[in-house]
């Protein structure tokens, strides 16, 4: 009987890190400043501002509605294989639907 408890702790341990992961990335998520497309319009053209569509690929090609002065980047790599391109002083905005 002991072994059989022990052998549920691991996907018991399994679950609770995903739930702090995900209790984690919830509030992390509430941290990040949200803009309206009110918003959004003043920003455009200014020097200090970079705009990222980082919509999939499928969504983007398939879009007619695209940010002028956007710049496109690939979800699907790693975020520190393009954000490492842009200043560390500008505004980013990040854009996906």
């Amino acid at each position: 009987m002991t072994a059989r408890r022990f052998g549920r702790i691991p996907s018991v341990v399994t679950s609770l890190i995903i739930l702090a992961l995900g209790m984690n990335l919830a509030m992390a998520a509430e941290k990040i400043p949200r803009l309206t497309k009110e918003e959004l319009k003043e920003l455009l053209g200014r020097p200090g501002v970079i705009i990222l569509d980082v919509r999939t690929t499928l969504d983007w090609k398939k879009s007619d509605q695209k940010i002028l002065g956007a710049v496109r980047e690939d979800p699907d790599k790693a975020v520190k294989t393009w954000a490492e391109k842009y200043q560390k002083d500008k505004t980013m905005v990040l854009y996906c639907a």
